[in-house]
């Protein structure tokens, strides 16, 4: 692969990672000559790397730890920092001025909320109340069905504080959606919100809340549904099981203040759910390491610092939720918003960001990909001065995605590409403030983490595609999954192509500059003529096509083989003929390789995708091979799968 030149350089100023290094170097009386060095260092001796990052990042400790790591030679089973107490929320909820904003939320209806860390506490101290007084406790469950809004963070710290666990979703999610999440996990206490505003409507969920907390409150550990009043104050309960208005809870003073229940690291503070489009989604329960994993990702790789501001673009059903809060352990400001970013126009994140001088701006790749689909200008209107870093993640940023956020958001920026996922609650790969920007290229592995890409022999290769592993244990893993009392589950989903290797389902490959470049799923890696090619690579080339809007490629079982097929969602007015055909496979083929062509290529009105913005490329193979598709909950639009059943042209 030749050696491209970067899209941005970074300044000779200091880092919060150089700084960090620094500190390090002085310590262990070496010298790191770049961040290879210094990675490399990381990996091999992460024992003492994890261990000086707990200290320097100032992670308040009710009792230190024994050690780092025990049981580390075998992955699965290793226990992080043996003996260590501490209290999640203490984290968060300690680390801000006082009078420094904590949260600062905008609503699609043009609502504007401002916390202070002083108020944010206060209200947190009021709902812990009140979960206390039902009986909540170390190990319970507490379950949000709440938009990305202050009631989400105010309800996640109540519950850390008192060492029980915050799983959430979001509001638009359907009734089986939700059920098929919390059902698994058997919540003392559900809250939520009224309603939700999107594409300047308000979307009441009342019906909805009547029949999940129905299904909840038949278990006996069920005690009440909290109801937060988002859009307005409601006067009807409907037949909600065991409801409570939150804004009935009483004002607190400035004498109360939060006795922080003490937990190991080996306990649980969150449950992640997958996605769940091939069935029920897997529980994922994660402890204190996803902490300080994410305060290394923010401070470090992201060069976020106290009393700077960072916005997420997310729903509390999404991993970047989870990832976003820990900006609070910083001292620095979290940005929220809820709605649709494009209402009313394609500038309402951006005025935002403006307005509100915010140094890191987050979305997903899709997001970019519509406004570069638009072509929409933002640097003609907004000079976004302060905005220093842009993290994508949700799938690979294409090569010309990249290139369109230098040419119309902003030259100087930082744009990190990040990749990791909900089962780490963070990133294996993702930015750098000390590297340069290359198209395409995800910056760097991440620190601490042992990023890896095996061939089809076992064998770590460089400039080579294969999976994408980690040889050595990290602090965020999955302390194990809920209702999987063996173990088998968790040993199954990441351990079972290597043994004792964490192999995490991406097609990937390192690149010459020591980026990180992801292709896709594994599970949806393509196999024509028995070579492993990524969809990542076609999805680069459509993405140039002016007469295509979207797409989404399948590998599909056909005479003892694979053929690729290409599904297009066109332009408004266009036709596929045979002239569009044919473009589209000459520049697939001149742009990757022959094996890259697709056999077939389909329209389809619609593409679908998860919740979270993830094309479904497994769920579309299924119903073109004739499957059920076990958990259409889980997509955002489900009905799109219907264009993909019977097409007779896959069926010769």
């Amino acid at each position: 692969m030749a050696k491209q030149n970067p899209l941005w350089t970074p300044s000779k100023l200091p880092t919060n990672l150089s700084r960090f290094q620094t500190h390090l170097e002085s310590k262990i009386g070496k010298t790191f000559s770049d961040y290879q060095s210094f990675h490399s260092y990381s990996v091999s001796e992460f024992e003492t790397f994890w261990m000086e990052w707990l200290s320097y990042s100032g992670f308040i400790l009710h009792q230190n730890p024994s050690k780092t790591l025990e049981g580390h030679k075998e992955f699965s089973k290793s226990k992080w920092f043996p003996n260590a107490l501490y209290n999640f929320a203490e984290n968060l909820l300690e680390k801000g001025n006082p009078n420094q904003e904590a949260i600062v939320f905008y609503g699609e209806d043009g609502t504007i909320e401002r916390y202070t860390y002083h108020k944010l506490k206060k209200e947190v101290i009021k709902l812990r109340n009140h979960l206390l007084s039902l009986g909540v406790t170390k190990g319970d469950r507490v379950v949000g069905l709440v938009p990305n809004a202050p009631i989400s963070t105010i309800g996640m710290l109540a519950t850390t504080s008192i060492g029980a666990i915050w799983a959430s979703a979001s509001p638009d999610f359907g009734v089986r959606g939700i059920l098929d999440r919390f059902e698994q996990v058997y919540p003392k206490v559900l809250i939520s919100v009224d309603a939700y505003f999107f594409k300047g409507k308000k979307i009441s969920i009342i019906d909805k809340l009547e029949e999940v907390t129905l299904s909840l409150g038949n278990t006996p550990q069920f005690k009440e549904t909290i109801l937060y009043e988002f859009t307005q104050p409601i006067t009807d309960f409907g037949n909600i099981k065991y409801p409570f208005r939150y804004q009935s809870l009483p004002s607190v003073g400035e004498e109360d203040q939060i006795s922080y229940t003490s937990i190991s690291f080996s306990d649980p503070v969150y449950i992640m759910f997958s996605s769940g489009t091939t069935g029920l989604p897997k529980c994922i329960v994660q402890g204190g390491g996803v902490l300080l994993n994410h305060t290394k990702e923010l401070s470090l790789h992201c060069n976020l610092s106290k009393g700077e501001k960072l916005f997420y673009y997310t729903t509390c059903g999404w991993m970047m939720w989870n990832w976003s809060q820990s900006v609070l352990a910083l001292g620095a400001t979290l940005y929220q918003f809820d709605g649709n970013p494009f209402y009313p126009n394609q500038e309402t994140l951006w005025n935002m960001v403006e307005k509100e001088s915010i140094q890191v701006f987050g979305t997903s790749a899709k997001y970019l990909s519509v406004l570069e689909e638009e072509n929409f200008s933002i640097k003609e209107k907004y000079k976004l001065p302060n905005l220093k870093v842009i993290l994508s993640t949700g799938s690979p940023l294409t090569v010309s995605g990249f290139e369109y956020v230098y040419k119309n958001i902003k030259e100087d920026v930082q744009l990190s590409s990040i990749s990791g996922g909900t089962d780490l609650n963070g990133c294996f790969a993702l930015g750098n403030p000390n590297l340069p920007v290359y198209a395409g290229q995800i910056q760097c592995k991440g620190l601490g983490m042992d990023v890896q890409v095996f061939d089809d022999m076992g064998k770590s290769v460089v400039g080579e595609k294969g999976e994408l592993v980690c040889p050595t244990p990290f602090p965020s893993m999955p302390l194990f999954f809920w209702n999987d009392e063996t173990g088998s589950k968790y040993k199954s989903a990441y351990f079972e192509t290597y043994d004792g290797i964490w192999c995490h389902g991406d097609f990937a490959s390192i690149t010459n500059e020591n980026g990180v470049i992801i292709y896709g799923r594994s599970d949806a890696t393509l196999n024509p003529g028995g070579v492993r090619i990524g969809t990542a690579d076609i999805y680069s080339v459509v993405a140039k096509i002016p007469e295509i809007k979207d797409s989404v490629i399948i590998g599909q079982e056909y005479k003892d083989d694979v053929r690729v097929v290409l599904f297009v969602v066109l332009a408004e007015g266009l036709n596929l003929d045979n002239g569009l055909i044919k473009k589209i496979k000459e520049q697939i083929k001149n742009e990757t390789s022959p094996r890259h062509v697709p056999s077939i290529v389909l329209t389809v009105p619609e593409i679908p995708y998860t919740v979270n913005g993830k094309k479904v490329e497994i769920a579309v193979k299924q119903t073109v091979a004739g499957l059920e598709v076990k958990n259409k909950n889980a997509l955002a639009n489900p009905n799109a799968l219907d264009f993909f059943k019977n097409r007779k042209e896959l069926l010769e």
